[in-house]
């Protein structure tokens, strides 16, 4: 499958925190980072402008997967793709201004 906004090719990312096997997926064509566990799909989404940047836009986390380190390991995926791709982020969504802002020494410098 390939990226439409990068030329790249969509990926896997495996995490194993928490105890938890699971990839989280870039799903270029959708524009979104996803993570299936126990049968629920959380996504991380986002909008490409013209000038390259990601606006990240929204992050969802099915109420059974929360308080389990779903959405930082999407925030955390989508981040370092951006800063592999080197591009820089519009963190609309609340979710990833605020994880942007506690983990500013590692992330700060993408906004």
């Amino acid at each position: 499958m390939k990226n439409s906004d990068s030329g790249k090719n969509d990926h896997d990312r495996t995490d194993k925190g928490a105890g938890q096997a699971a990839a989280v997926r870039h799903n270029a064509a959708e524009s979104r980072y996803e993570l299936v566990l126990d049968g629920s799909l959380a996504v991380a989404a986002y909008l490409t402008r013209t000038d390259g940047s990601r606006v990240l836009t929204h992050t969802y986390v099915p109420e059974a997967l929360r308080g389990r380190g779903v959405a930082e390991r999407l925030a955390r995926a989508a981040l370092a793709d951006a800063r592999a791709e080197g591009r820089k982020v519009v963190p609309e969504c609340s979710y990833m201004a605020r994880f942007i802002q506690r983990h500013a020494a590692e992330f700060g410098d993408l906004v």
